[in-house]
């Protein structure tokens, strides 16, 4: 089995700054892509960045300049890093992974708890 862990959330002001974190634990192989997603109350959850193995990422256009997806693949440990934050980025964001574990040949897909960050003054 294996577990996404992640940490960073919290409150933030307006224009404020945050990094998550999410660890990757189990009897991990390897793993493909890796992101963020957030779920904001009475809306659906929607991608908001990912990074393949080979470091190509992708933005959802709201955070495009304001976010940055980044990746250590020898920890199995995902960040964003999220600057000029608006209280519309108000949301539970979750981590996400393509994990291929130990005796495996296939990927499957594998969500975290979630982190909540909320912006407001």
């Amino acid at each position: 089995q294996v577990q996404l862990v992640e940490s960073g959330g919290g409150l933030v002001q307006p224009g404020g700054s945050l990094r998550l974190s999410c660890a990757a634990s189990g009897r991990i192989a390897d793993i493909n892509t890796m992101g963020w997603y957030r779920q904001a109350p009475g809306k659906q959850r929607e991608l908001v960045a990912s990074m393949s193995s080979h470091d190509m990422t992708n933005y959802v256009d709201s955070v495009k300049g304001r976010f940055t997806i980044s990746r250590d693949s020898a920890k199995n440990t995902v960040y964003l890093q999220m600057i000029s934050l608006k209280p519309e980025d108000t949301a539970v964001y979750y981590c996400n992974a393509d994990v291929r574990t130990q005796g495996s040949i296939r990927y499957k897909n594998y969500w975290g708890q979630g982190t909540q960050v909320t912006v407001s003054s």
